[in-house]
């Protein structure tokens, strides 16, 4: 309870004392009300910024957002310094809605019993359970380091003096003092949050655990050979589809020694076939290359048969054209409406309104259909979609011939009808879609610490580990034993192990460790050298039952 203030007793100090209090109060007031209006204009500027992320420049995009975020948050944190200033009798509050708290964890019940549970403090009489008042708060446990003993007791026989012991545990790292919670938390803290090894060394060093940085880096490198199995497993998976999805986007990379960073790219190629009605759980595969040159999108996919969705980017024309067994083109009519929106935004323009209009009842019609069977699908878009595109393909015909060749509405015209018949493909067949915008799921802000291209290579591969998928268990294990019949090293229940063990550093999407039943008779492989190629491997969050 406050401590009562003593208030002087003439009446010409007090009014000096209420004027002082009351402009205190105003000034505060006033303060506060501009610190909330900077707030919301804070928060309109970062969700507009959010939405054209994944768009030109979103490198720098990712930058202001950050910027923004950070003086968000000490916009908020003075707020509530200032809050308490208010008297909470000045204005009548609005109730705030709290969310609950997370249901799995784990609950420690503090009962705070009054004085006396017998008798009544007022009249003495005897008291009885009536109920009672529940309120939560949410505490932090810091983390705790514990030391694993593994105690091999020897025995000897009494009559032939033969040593008998148990034989020694393997290790996630040969001869490695880091168990495989350990490493997860690593990995998830270099990758996930992006807190590097130097600083992460730091951390440990607080609680009295000297690890070196190249002790990490160390720990970082032989994970991933761990994990190597299920990546190569995943990505079979991926290009084993009928359909894909293909695009790249530029990361920023280190370049040592300039004091900048130098654009890679990152390819990215989705199975997700949900919007067909398919139920098999959809899986992203990313691949690096320090330039865009075509040949990388070749190789990526040099086995892949089927249907490629993609931008019109002239580097997957090598695929198209190889001489056997080409995948089919299906070209995205986001790229193709994107550049008659450009135009409208600039200038207005009433023939680009129009074809926004025109693509924009496709789009309508691709709403009705989604979810559906491909045959569903495709019977559909023959009876609706094919006339539009007909009276499109028409009119798009006539209205470039009135325009100059140099003009910009020209330019998307022909983008178009350079890419009709694959644009056009998605209409006789239910599995296609009508464009590659799937991919904006898939896509995150990705900060690099790399120096060189293998540590860019190895971030490939280790930024998408929460969103592991346990579909693919079944297909490591038999690969385990293909690989080990023929007397490869492999490890794959290691690399399970670290994943599921690092569900509690991520996130709840992790799969129960209930759900892996590989052989655990595999030997551990060994690591890469240097430079080894790796890639990365991310499949989406629908759960699936262990087999």
């Amino acid at each position: 309870m406050p401590r009562a203030v003593k208030l002087p007793t003439d009446i010409e100090t007090l009014q000096r004392l209420v004027l002082e209090r009351t402009a205190a109060l105003q000034a505060a007031q006033a303060l506060l009300l501009s610190r909330q209006l900077e707030i919301e204009q804070l928060k309109l500027q970062i969700a507009r910024l959010r939405r054209l992320q994944f768009g030109r420049s979103s490198e720098q995009l990712n930058d202001q957002i950050s910027q923004l975020e950070f003086k968000l948050e000490e916009l908020e944190s003075q707020e509530a310094t200032l809050r308490p200033m208010t008297p909470s009798a000045a204005a009548p509050r609005k109730k705030s809605v709290r969310r609950p708290l997370p249901a799995h964890l784990p609950r420690e019940r503090v009962v705070h019993e009054p004085a006396s549970t017998c008798d009544c403090p007022a009249c003495g009489g005897a008291l009885r359970v009536l109920g009672e008042d529940v309120a939560e708060m949410l505490e932090y446990v810091p983390e705790h380091w514990k030391v694993i003993r593994h105690v091999r007791p020897k025995y000897s026989c009494a009559s032939c003096e033969q040593i008998v012991q148990a034989a020694a545990p393997s290790r996630p790292i040969e001869r490695g003092m880091a168990g495989p919670g350990l490493l997860a938390h690593v990995l998830v803290s270099k990758y996930c949050d992006h807190l590097p090894l130097y600083r992460q060394s730091q951390i440990y060093a607080r609680a009295g655990i000297e690890l070196d940085r190249s002790t990490l880096a160390e720990w970082v490198g032989g994970a991933s050979a761990l994990m190597q199995p299920l990546i190569d497993a995943l990505g079979e998976y991926v290009l084993a589809a009928e359909k894909l999805h293909a695009d790249d986007t530029p990361v920023p990379v280190l370049a040592p020694g300039t004091g900048k960073t130098k654009q890679g790219r990152l390819w990215t190629y989705v199975r997700d076939d949900r919007a067909s009605g398919s139920t098999d759980p959809p899986a992203v595969l990313f691949r690096y290359s320090p330039d865009r040159k075509g040949k990388h999108p070749c190789e990526h996919l040099q086995h892949f048969r089927g249907i490629l969705q993609a931008d019109g980017y002239a580097g997957f024309n090598g695929l198209y054209d190889r001489p056997e067994h080409p995948p089919t083109e299906a070209a995205c009519w986001a790229h193709a409406r994107r550049k008659f929106f450009d135009l409208f935004a600039a200038t207005q323009s009433p023939l680009a309104q129009e074809a926004l209009q025109r693509i924009g009842a496709l789009y309508a019609i691709e709403e009705q259909v989604r979810g559906r069977t491909p045959d569903e699908r495709q019977h559909v878009r023959e009876a609706q979609s094919a006339p539009l595109l007909a009276d499109l393909h028409q009119w798009l015909l006539a209205t470039v011939r009135r325009l100059s060749r140099k003009s910009d509405l020209a330019g998307a015209i022909h983008y178009a009808l350079a890419r009709w018949e694959a644009l056009c493909r998605f209409c006789h067949d239910g599995r296609i879609e009508i464009d590659t915008d799937v991919f904006d799921k898939y896509l995150m802000p990705i900060l690099w610490f790399s120096s060189s291209l293998s540590e860019t290579r190895l971030t490939g591969l280790l930024v998408s580990l929460p969103a592991v998928q346990v579909r693919c268990v079944g297909r490591v294990a038999a690969r385990a034993k293909r690989q080990r019949s023929v007397g490869t090293r492999l490890r794959p229940s290691r690399a399970m192990h670290v994943l599921c063990r690092a569900r509690s550093a991520s996130c709840s999407r992790w799969p129960d460790p209930s759900c892996f039943h590989l052989d655990a008779t595999a030997r551990r492989p060994s690591v890469p050298a240097h430079g080894a190629s790796i890639e990365a491997v991310r499949v989406g969050s629908t759960r699936t039952p262990a087999a």
